[in-house]
């Protein structure tokens, strides 16, 4: 299948894609399957992603990283999807937890986490979501005092991998001394920490990431849990999420691509009538589009990531929610309609596509609501009236 994805990329990046493209290849839907079949992690590909510099291709070299940003990073996520072997806890580990930790924590924290986050053998999960907060983080109960040292209080839903993860990079909040205001604080809570309970939560999707609900139930944290300036962390907070909107794009745009390369391959070489069904129109406009729109969320990707990778967090911000909602509608249309153009071999197992249904609205429901995205383009980009 043609491609017009190297026309903006640098002979490294395509250097990069190609290379990741190869390791997917020698894993596939197939392992990815078995692994949540068996009920297993992606050790496997996870190690040998790391071994070969991928899984911190963002994380400063002087830590053990590629020295690279975003840029790299959702090459190495999207050609991994694309092959059927996307790492969903790249968009945490890597992404959100190592960018925190790179830009804003100590060098006591940075020398802690980001060698063993770059070569894959630590690993940190991201908890913000509350039950009761939902997607609006002004809710969060979560809090942080000051006892001596730090306690945390509260509760976390939808948190992935922490099973997997050896430390939680926690959103409290914190009160302001001045305003007595409360204000979001980022804290590394250790997976063995007392009073750092989890509960697996039974989902209807399939991944080898499991999903869990946290409860910290007055975790002490040493003073140097604290990521960064107590000042400053709302700016912090959205320097791991847009990483994580980059980086969820990345996930919807191989996933839609491994859809649609296994659509493409069927409508090549199916044959009721006379011809290929791909001959037909009323199956190529569907794949045709798909493509474009696949294409189209791309490009908005890859001007998110040189905006945030330039240090740009505003212009980021907006082109990084662009690009999720983009990606998201574009991943659950290309799997639909690769699911539509093989029939009922679309629901079989042999091709891998069934899943793909429930696992496609990931891209559109997580880490933010395409309506919520809706919302900030609504008052920041277009400068309406706030809603709420």
């Amino acid at each position: 299948m043609s491609t017009a994805r190297t026309a903006l990329e640098t002979e490294e990046h395509q250097a990069l894609r190609a290379a990741v493209a190869a390791l997917g290849k020698r894993y596939g839907r197939d392992y990815m399957t078995t692994v949540i079949r068996e009920g297993k992690h992606t050790d496997e590909l996870w190690a040998e992603a790391a071994k070969l510099g991928y899984l911190g291709v963002n994380l400063p070299e002087e830590y053990g990283g590629g020295g690279g940003g975003m840029a790299e990073l959702s090459i190495v996520l999207e050609e991994l999807g694309a092959a059927g072997s996307p790492l969903l806890m790249m968009i945490v580990s890597p992404a959100i937890c190592g960018t925190v930790i790179a830009r804003f924590g100590t060098e006591e924290q940075k020398r802690t986490w980001l060698p063993g986050l770059a070569d894959g053998s630590l690993a940190m999960a991201f908890g913000i979501t509350e039950p009761d907060a939902g997607s609006n983080s002004h809710r969060i109960t979560t809090t942080a005092r000051r006892d001596g040292d730090w306690v945390l209080t509260g509760r976390k839903v939808f948190v992935s991998g922490v099973d997997i993860a050896d430390a939680t990079l926690i959103v409290g909040r914190t009160e302001d001394a001045r305003s007595g205001k409360l204000k979001p604080c980022l804290f590394i809570v250790p997976r063995d920490a007392p009073g750092f309970g989890r509960n697996q939560i039974d989902m209807e999707l399939h991944a080898p990431e499991k999903q869990f609900e946290l409860v910290l139930d007055d975790v002490r944290l040493p003073a140097d849990a604290l990521v960064g300036d107590e000042d400053a962390g709302l700016l912090q907070l959205f320097a791991g999420l847009n990483p994580e909107r980059i980086m969820t794009a990345a996930f919807g745009i191989g996933m839609g691509r491994f859809a649609l390369s296994r659509a493409v391959e069927y409508a090549r070489t199916r044959q009721v009538w006379k011809d290929p069904i791909g001959a037909h129109q009323a199956i190529a406009h569907p794949l045709a589009t798909a493509h474009i729109d696949l294409e189209l969320s791309r490009l908005m990707m890859q001007k998110a990531a040189r905006l945030y990778d330039e240090g740009d967090d505003i212009g980021a911000g907006e082109a990084a929610n662009m690009a999720k909602y983009a990606a998201g509608e574009a991943c659950v249309k290309a799997v639909d309609q690769a699911v539509h153009t093989l029939g009922g071999n679309g629901l079989t197992r042999e091709y891998g596509l069934a899943s793909l249904i429930t696992a496609s609205r990931v891209a559109r429901i997580a880490p933010v609501s395409r309506e919520m995205i809706l919302n900030y383009v609504s008052h920041q980009s277009l400068g309406l009236p706030k809603s709420y």
